[in-house]
């Protein structure tokens, strides 16, 4: 059977399956999950045409990795056919450990879970299967192989994730600015001592990335009305959580109530096979037909939270730099208590707040982005002479937010 499939990507165009395992690995029901999980979450309250997924995302990056290879190779760095797959498997498969919404309820549904970990024990089962085909992937993945230049290509501060992301995210929100000329930047690298670097002469297109990447956070990922979604979805899960460990009867999927029912971390993950089993059946659907369960639910905080979020009725934010005061939050309680009827205790439910925070580029971390001058020296772009944009985009930026009910703001 023809296995060397081509997927029509609104982003790219035709994008090529170059091998049969990197095909079985996308139709099998663990990538397939990928499908019924939204990209950007919540943020299709804000930008409608947000609906894509991260079956798109995955594939996209798996295409940009093939082209990032195929421009080291004409630069003369040697890459094995085997090397090529790993990489692309690697690619493909990093974000398959995303619970449902992506980000919003990482930590809401279970304690202290990353999705890279999940990621990693999906990739083992994988790999499992395949009778060890992935072992040098998952090398790859875990930043162990002794050619980090691969990794790199993974996961760093310019890997194939994120241009894909920026350039798709960017493509379905409709903001033109967030592209970050994915094309150029590939068409740049190159590899210094089995490291991943860019030839100087792309410094001003890595200003445009981080000022897209900037751009991208603030007026997408971070846009006030889509945290202040988050946040409820957030605080809708963690009520039901509460309200289910307390003995009340709430309905949901049996995979959902199973987290919900029991707090579950890392630890029991790697103990019990029969938990990541669950958690591979968990999507998008899950959380919604829950929510349109728990609007009819008899406890007054979890039905009109889940209503609100059903019917895009969304808590006003206001976000600032400095922290909120004390006696803020307690005058927005007592308001939630005296509109809803409800004890101090639920009404400090309905009111959230936080802080979300975000720099573009990290200066002094330890992956940065490196340069290769003409002089044949490898220096970090922030350090190049006239870029001092780089070093600002460095800051971090930080602002406080609090949210509640609209019908408290009148």
């Amino acid at each position: 059977m023809n296995k060397k499939k081509i997927f029509n990507d609104p982003v790219y165009g035709f994008v090529t399956v170059p091998t049969e395992l990197l095909f079985d690995l996308i139709e099998h029901p663990y990538f397939q999950r990928l499908r019924r999980i939204q990209q950007l979450g919540l943020t299709g309250f804000v930008y409608p045409g947000a609906l894509h997924t991260r079956f798109h995302h995955a594939l996209g990056a798996m295409h940009l990795m093939s082209l990032a290879l195929r421009t080291l190779k004409d630069k003369g760095v040697k890459i094995s056919a085997a090397e090529g797959e790993a990489a692309q498997a690697a690619i493909l498969l990093h974000d398959i450990g995303h619970g449902p919404l992506s980000h919003a309820l990482e930590h809401a549904i279970f304690h202290e879970v990353p999705h890279e970990q999940l990621s990693l024990y999906l990739m083992q089962k994988l790999n499992a299967e395949h009778h060890g085909a992935l072992d040098l992937a998952i090398r790859i993945f875990q930043g162990t192989y002794e050619r980090p230049f691969f990794h790199q290509l993974v996961s760093s501060q310019l890997d194939m994730d994120r241009l894909d992301y920026l350039n798709r995210d960017s493509f379905y929100t409709g903001v033109q600015e967030g592209r970050p000329g994915a094309d150029r930047l590939i068409k740049m690298l190159t590899v210094v001592d089995e490291k991943l670097v860019l030839e100087e002469k792309a410094v001003y297109s890595i200003e445009n990335f981080l000022v897209s990447r900037r751009l991208m956070y603030w007026q997408v990922y971070l846009h006030k009305t889509v945290t202040s979604a988050e946040q409820m979805i957030i605080r809708i899960i963690q009520r039901a959580r509460d309200l289910v460990r307390s003995g009340h009867e709430v309905p949901a999927s049996p995979d959902l109530h199973y987290f919900l029912s029991k707090p579950v971390s890392l630890l029991h993950f790697a103990k019990d096979d029969t938990i990541l089993q669950r958690f591979v059946q968990l999507d998008d659907t899950d959380v919604w037909s829950s929510v349109k369960m728990w609007a009819q639910h008899p406890d007054k905080v979890l039905s009109y939270m889940s209503r609100s979020m059903l019917d895009r009725r969304l808590f006003k934010i206001i976000l600032q730099s400095e922290p909120f005061d004390d006696d803020l939050g307690l005058g927005v309680i007592e308001l939630i208590a005296e509109k809803f009827g409800l004890s101090p205790q639920d009404a400090s439910q309905l009111m959230l707040a936080g802080r979300i925070s975000n720099n573009a580029y990290d200066a002094a971390g330890k992956d940065t982005i490196d340069v290769l001058t003409k002089g044949g020296r490898v220096i970090n772009v922030a350090e190049a002479s006239d870029l001092p944009n780089i070093r600002a985009l460095g800051q971090r930026v930080e602002k406080h937010y609090i949210c509640y009910p609209k019908e408290i703001a009148h």
